[in-house]
């Protein structure tokens, strides 16, 4: 790996904030485009079948979209005042509704307690991580390592086509993989600052034919 993949990566707040909302919103554009494309439907058809296709369509990306917002919440947003803790239920819940599908499930192993704020964010964005490591679907398995306010996390993801993108780990490490900070590249960078202020390192590394992305 050159100097230039593993230097420290500096981005200014005002650029950061920017690029996790760039982020946001390519999340929400799928979902929030179809209900636009439903309604539209709705309008223009007079068949009924037609009509009740475009509704289920709207629902569909209605639920995809709340599960979505929840989820940016707790794992971008702010999520309550400066030191304020969040319940594990609640994370689990939102990595659920935004993970969770007729291809890729989730077991939770993590104890219902509440962590500090940033301690959770990272959780999240380390379970973000781990699905976008499995494209076709898939197990995700979280496990706590150690206990209480101080517990850190493992995430395996096993699946087909199971892959660490190649900029990920160095991303990860709080460098820029020898190029500039895109919307793309901003949220394993962002979960990188994450670890850094809980006194973690975080890593993401193949073992097998298991991927693991890991907060130490």
């Amino acid at each position: 790996m050159s100097d230039a993949q593993t230097s420290p990566a500096k981005i200014e707040s005002l650029d950061l904030a920017a690029l996790l909302c760039s982020r946001v919103c390519h999340d929400l554009i799928s979902p929030v485009g179809a209900i636009v494309n439903g309604l539209e439907v709705m309008e223009d058809e007079n068949d009924q079948e037609t009509k009740d296709f475009a509704m289920d369509l709207i629902k569909k990306s209605v639920r995809q979209a709340s599960a979505k917002l929840q989820f940016c919440r707790l794992a971008f947003g702010a999520a309550g005042s400066a030191g304020a803790q969040i319940d594990l239920g609640d994370a689990e819940k939102v990595a659920r509704g935004f993970l969770e599908d007729e291809k890729t499930k989730i077991t939770w192993n993590l104890p219902r307690a509440l962590l500090p704020k940033n301690r959770v964010k990272l959780l999240l964005n380390m379970v973000l991580i781990a699905g976008q490591a499995i494209p076709r679907g898939g197990q995700i398995t979280v496990d706590p390592v150690g206990e209480g306010e101080t517990m850190a996390f493992r995430i395996a993801a096993t699946g087909g086509y199971a892959k660490v993108p190649q900029a990920v780990p160095d991303l990860l490490a709080g460098g820029s993989h020898g190029g500039s900070i895109d919307a793309h590249a901003v949220q394993p960078y962002y979960t990188s600052l994450l670890a850094k202020d809980c006194g973690l390192t975080v890593t993401a590394a193949s073992e097998g034919e298991v991927i693991v992305v890991a907060a130490r």
